[in-house]
């Protein structure tokens, strides 16, 4: 059984894009507004976590996204 978070319907994109760089986009674009988590945005651009990080560090998505206050308490530590 396919996990929904995996399906999309291709006949929701313009032809010139496929299933997989849409669930791709998708993913980029949910976990960097916080709304998937990196193990969510793998499962559902179809990578694992690890292979996640990296096509993030090619879109130039950070992985933490700390807000400067919040960077300086952790830094403090």
């Amino acid at each position: 059984m396919q996990s929904s978070i995996s399906s999309l319907d291709s006949s929701v994109l313009p032809p010139f894009v496929d299933a997989g760089e849409g669930r791709l986009m998708m993913a980029l674009k949910f976990f960097e507004l916080g709304r998937l988590s990196l193990g969510q945005a793998a499962e559902l651009a179809g990578y694992t976590k690890r292979a996640f990080v990296d096509v993030l560090g090619h879109y130039a998505i950070p992985v933490v996204n700390y807000a400067v206050d919040e960077l300086a308490d952790e830094l403090a530590w």
